[in-house]
């Protein structure tokens, strides 16, 4: 394995990691709002802060590891991606910001706003709305070169419908993934009220998942075939992420090991992961950018990878201690807990 595909192997995992983690985050904020609106606080309300007090401040790490990562192993990345990605990226940081004063106000002030609530979970939905631009643009067809200069095209990219068949994966992917992983907390915790109610969130939004999925592989293949060419070629990878994701929704469906069926949704979500990076290779941005006219020097990339690892090796204990303290202690997942928070 080359240092190019060492390093995009890394940030991969790091942003994979961020998906998941985030959009756990990101759903429960949504529906702790949504129960506070439509009057079942008293039903998901206590569970969901249960899981984000010792959780919502560790989230972004995993993604600022990737956009270090992107720009010290990919120099170019900048020059290509730093303007056109301006106002996008923008507006996910600041709502990333404000997202977080607003949990604050919410957990630490007044508890119960539902204002607050209603931010904190508006929030949540637009930011992977707004960071999911990015895929689209890797894709190619939205930015163009002019006097030297990568010029983004955003008439061109806000009426694409390969554009908004992302933006519907990346919300809908958000609730499923949360759902599914709330409602296996909520049967961890014994509290059968909330299990019904998240098990059938997590069945409302598997269609909606399935339905985004196919529509992006049909934008695809019009909006960037040479990739859909290659995702064909790795069709086995997505034939076994399609086969978990039936399981899943199966075993919720039967009220039967959901802790079963959270991994099979993480492998779920792996296996397409991983099979979108394999094939969208060795592309960083269609068809300007590749790996290899943009990688540093190997000095700097060998000094990247070590410095990663060892990051690596101080998040996963870290994350290891919060989710033994927290999410896996059963006192503190049935409401025992007394100063945890």
């Amino acid at each position: 394995m080359n240092l190019e595909i060492l390093g995009i192997s890394v940030l991969w995992l790091f942003l994979f990691g961020y998906v998941i983690i985030a959009s756990i985050d990101f759903g429960a904020g949504f529906f702790n709002a949504y129960s506070l609106l439509t009057g079942r606080q008293h039903i998901l309300t206590h569970i969901i802060q249960r899981y984000l007090s010792p959780v919502w401040e560790i989230t972004n790490v995993f993604l600022v590891f990737f956009f270090v990562g992107i720009v010290g192993f990919f120099p170019r990345t900048a020059f290509y991606y730093g303007t056109t990605l301006l106002v996008p990226v923008s507006i996910g940081i600041i709502l990333l910001a404000i997202r977080g004063s607003y949990y604050a106000f919410e957990s630490y002030g007044s508890r119960g706003h539902k204002g607050y609530s209603f931010m904190y979970g508006a929030a949540g939905l637009v930011i992977p709305a707004a960071l999911s631009v990015v895929l689209t643009i890797s894709e190619g067809g939205f930015i163009s070169m002019k006097k030297g200069q990568p010029v983004l095209d955003y008439w061109a990219l806000f009426t694409s419908p390969f554009t908004w068949s992302i933006v519907v994966l990346a919300i809908s992917a958000v609730l499923f993934i949360s759902a599914v992983f709330l409602t296996w907390y909520a049967d961890k915790a014994k509290d059968e009220g909330a299990t019904r109610l998240l098990r059938k969130f997590a069945l409302i939004w598997a269609g909606p998942l399935a339905v985004s999925v196919i529509g992006i592989m049909v934008e695809l293949r019009k909006h960037n075939p040479t990739h859909f060419d290659r995702m064909v070629d790795v069709w086995y990878l997505l034939v076994i992420s399609a086969v978990m994701f039936l399981i899943t929704v199966r075993l919720i469906w039967k009220r039967s090991n959901y802790g079963t069926a959270l991994a099979l949704l993480v492998g779920q979500f792996a296996f397409a992961f991983f099979a979108y990076g394999v094939s969208h290779y060795p592309y960083l941005l269609y068809p300007h950018l590749t790996l290899y006219d943009s990688f540093t020097n190997e000095a700097m990339a060998i000094a990247l990878v070590i410095a990663f690892i060892l990051g690596f090796c101080l998040l996963i204990p870290s994350l290891y201690l919060v989710l033994k303290l927290f999410l896996f202690d059963k006192d503190y997942v049935r409401g025992k807990e007394k100063n945890h928070v």
